[in-house]
């Protein structure tokens, strides 16, 4: 029997807690520079009005039951919290309800959120992971009560990152105000007050550089195209993609003042990029005694100069704390304040050219002084996904350049702390503050004072997660619920935050709902009871079946514990560029399925061109939670949040299964049967259609938005095809490529999404299997020159094709499920 969320019993919860405001030595490294933003921070009315706003977003009908108020950290015990209470006037018809109080506006949205989730049962989510459920809050003048002595709720540690240096490219790259607006509406409300604020800054760079006599056309090859932009910013590529149009530049600059303006009104300290010694390749005709070094190649085919091995100047020449105070500074005119905090990356993936302790303490310190040479009150916060990375990083290496910079100068994010934590093996950054942090992408650490604990400054924990916006279900919930807390209680812990550092977002909504409260945790959470009542919320009602299989979803998707970094490699978004003769071990068997298989059909764990599909669960049993997702069905049809996640469950138990079905395929090859391959190959390919026909049952999972939110932000014909023309490649193959040698970074942003499914990924798959059957009819080995020259012309043909797609779902996600099911998944349960 299905029952609506409790609200007494998570009353009886809450009640319980305890909020004991928790310090660190981090916070105490950090204590001037948050005093400082205190003493800044936009007036207490400007605040509760950007909040206000907020809730008329998102819930207008209720705007007028809520009072707001900023209250001092005195209130809250020294540090920031929010406090609910029944309004003193809610026993007036027509008054506010309930009130919430908080240090800003970003810990007043917080505490709605909380009362939202914990006394009315809702649910808010990204639009594209099913959008908010709200359906279960009570109507005006009927909302549930607090306890007479209303509930506080203390952050344990200061600051809650948000972001990765290349989400800006793997998501961010063609929103427009309207969408930064529903972004930072909810990042308030997960109480996220350290996001990057990355937006624009080109335009910034071009006037910096323009001062040191670097013309438009230098720039012209110096900065990357719009969807490639977090890359030539990280001195990755140059010129790919590009040039940018000017009204690129006023576009991007014009969104970046909304953006900043808005996170300030909320009370937010934004962080703005710093200079991290990329430049242009002019800059060393123009000063060729400035130690100027080119990098080594990354990724291009052949080494191309024309794309790869950028301009890197060294941090010890006197130039570079020009330009680094320069840059500080014009962004100081362009903007009018800062937050003081900067992010520069200078070793994410560029290795110092000397081990010697001193030269990179050096290093260190030169790149430091070039911000607060702009700024006095500046601290660096760097990633530390270098520290993990990295064999160069060793401990003396490490020491050296977290001890560079004064402390409390520095914060390092400890980038993927959810499976690798830096902050246990380096003696918690060696007294450095750190922020622990979820990562999902190829971009690394940033940290110093927020949530990475153990170096001799301050750190934060975070949470990576996901790769390239890459479409998985996974998840380590269990690391989400524990590590922050751990680190934090650790012994002499530095943490300063805990942070959300995936490269892509709008996916794995659990994921990203639980990271974020635990903002707001002093203890460990019991993943299976707050499970239990994410469900219900998620949903607006509890149904057994639904419990039931997210009990398994919670024992096995969201359970990997491999330790291996989940980047999607399955078969149909990333097909492997390999002669099938790769893709065979020994014989001897092994059980996989459930079902004894011929183990020399089981792809390599890793070769020169092909990665194994990650898979850490049972797939007999992830069926079954589809199973039991579909029961339910009838109850949850005209549920957004449902449609979702049933897509989503298909999809991720049809892509692995077509992973098994490709090695029959190749099974049936190495045996020379020649029918057999024809016969699972149309199969093969009839599953990506009908993959292509579920996904477009969902807004979440369209190719249309993206492509269409590219051309909008273009100005003229030109504009739109150079826009879509980034949007198609980044999803597909990167830079140049031969006619017979395919770029290392394909498919390393693959999407399942409908339309690319159909329209790209499974034609080139049928050129696989063409070639596949052409060599058993002629008796011949696997031509694979002929298959890249195929399928090198195929991707080259997408990326400048001009054909639209829907930007609108279309289907019943129940039926389709249902359909696809009983079509290729009920025998394997």
């Amino acid at each position: 029997m299905d029952s609506p969320l409790p609200a007494i019993c998570l009353l009886f919860l809450f009640s319980l807690f305890s909020f004991a405001h928790s310090s660190t030595i981090g916070v105490q490294y950090i204590s001037k520079l948050l005093q400082i933003q205190d003493r800044e921070r936009a007036p207490a009315s400007l605040q509760v009005a950007a909040a206000r706003g907020v809730l008329h977003r998102l819930l207008p009908s209720h705007s007028s039951a809520f009072e707001f108020r900023i209250i001092s950290k005195e209130k809250c015990g020294g540090g920031a919290c929010f406090i609910i209470k029944n309004h003193p006037s809610s026993f007036k018809h027509g008054a506010p309800e309930i009130l919430i109080s908080g240090v800003t506006g970003v810990e007043v949205l917080a505490g709605l959120h909380w009362y939202l989730k914990y006394w009315c049962g809702s649910h808010i989510s990204w639009q594209k992971t099913g959008g908010t459920q709200l359906y279960s809050v009570p109507k005006l003048g009927a909302l549930p009560r607090i306890q007479d002595a209303g509930i506080l709720v203390q952050r344990p540690i200061p600051w809650s990152y948000y972001q990765n240096a290349v989400t800006s490219s793997y998501t961010f790259a063609w929103w427009d105000w309207e969408r930064w607006e529903q972004e930072i509406d909810w990042m308030a409300l997960q109480g996220i007050n350290l996001p990057l604020a990355f937006t624009g800054q080109e335009t910034i760079w071009k006037k910096v550089f323009q001062k040191f006599n670097i013309t438009n056309s230098d720039l012209d090859d110096f900065f990357g195209g719009p969807g490639f932009l977090a890359w030539s910013r990280m001195g990755n590529l140059h010129g790919w993609g590009g040039p940018l149009p000017q009204s690129w530049f006023n576009e991007q600059l014009a969104l970046q003042k909304k953006i900043l303006a808005r996170m300030y009104e909320l009370g937010m300290t934004p962080v703005l990029p710093a200079f991290s010694g990329n430049v242009p390749a002019a800059l060393k005709k123009i000063f060729p005694s400035a130690k100027i070094t080119r990098l080594g190649n990354w990724f291009s085919v052949n080494s191309n100069t024309k794309w790869c091995c950028t301009y890197l100047l060294d941090a010890t020449d006197p130039l570079f704390i020009e330009i680094g105070k320069t840059f500080i500074e014009e962004q100081l005119k362009e903007y009018g304040r800062t937050s003081h905090i900067y992010n520069c990356d200078t070793f994410d993936e560029n290795t110092p050219p000397v081990d010697d302790p001193e030269y990179i303490s050096s290093l260190g310190a030169a790149i430091f002084n070039g911000m607060q040479s702009g700024d006095d009150n500046a601290m660096w916060l760097m990633q530390g996904w270098l520290f993990s990375d990295d064999p160069f990083w060793r401990p003396p290496q490490m020491k050296a350049l977290l001890h560079s910079v004064p402390l409390g100068k520095l914060v390092v994010l400890d980038l993927f702390a959810e499976v690798k934590p830096i902050w246990i093996t380096s003696e918690q950054f060696y007294g450095v503050p750190y922020i622990w942090k979820t990562k999902s992408g190829n971009e690394i650490v940033q940290c110093h004072s927020v949530l990475c604990y153990r170096l001799a400054n301050a750190a934060s924990w975070c949470m990576l997660h996901n790769f390239a916006g890459n479409i998985e279900m996974y998840g380590i919930l269990d690391a989400i619920a524990s590590g922050p807390i751990e680190a934090l209680t650790s012994e002499n812990s530095t943490m300063v935050g805990i942070g959300m550092s995936m490269e892509g977002i709008e996916q794995n909504p659990i994921v990203y709902d639980l990271m974020s409260e635990m903002a707001f945790q002093q203890k460990k959470v019991d993943v299976k009871a707050w499970i239990e009542l994410y469900i219900a919320r998620r949903y607006g009602r509890s149904i057994p079946l639904i419990r039931d299989a997210w009990s398994i979803l919670y024992h096995t998707i969201y359970n990997c514990t491999d330790g291996a970094y989940d980047k999607n490699r399955d078969v149909i978004v990333a097909f492997p560029d390999v002669s099938p003769s790769f893709i065979s071990l020994p014989h001897e068997r092994y059980q996989h399925y459930g079902k004894s298989t011929s183990r020399r059909v089981v792809l390599r764990e890793k070769t020169d061109v092909y990665d194994q599909p990650h898979l850490w669960y049972s797939t007999s049993e992830v069926i079954k939670a589809l199973e039991l997702f579909i029961a339910s069905g009838d109850e949850l049809s005209t549920s957004n949040t449902y449609s979702y996640d049933l897509v989503d469950l298909t999809r991720q138990a049809l892509a692995k299964y077509a992973n098994e079905l490709f090695l029959k395929i190749i099974d049936a090859y190495l045996s020379k049967d020649v029918d057999e391959v024809t016969s699972l190959s149309q199969k093969f390919l009839e599953l990506v259609e009908d993959m292509d026909t579920l996904l477009a049952c969902d807004d979440g999972f369209l190719l249309g938005p993206w492509l269409e939110s590219a051309k909008q932000l273009a100005q003229n014909e030109e504009e739109e095809k150079q826009f879509e023309w980034n949007a198609r490649t980044q999803i597909t193959m990167w830079f140049d490529n031969t006619e017979e040698e395919a770029s290392l970074l394909r498919d390393y942003g693959n999407k399942y999404w409908s339309g690319l499914l159909r329209d790209y990924y499974g034609p080139r798959a049928a050129i696989y299997f063409k070639l596949l059957i052409e060599g058993l009819e002629k008796g011949e080995d696997f031509e694979l020159k002929k298959w890249r020259r195929e399928w090198i012309k195929l991707t080259n043909n997408w990326q400048n094709s001009r054909t639209l797609f829907p930007v609108a779902s279309n289907g019943n996600a129940l039926s389709v499920s249902r359909s696809l099911y009983y079509k290729y998944l009920r025998s394997e349960s």
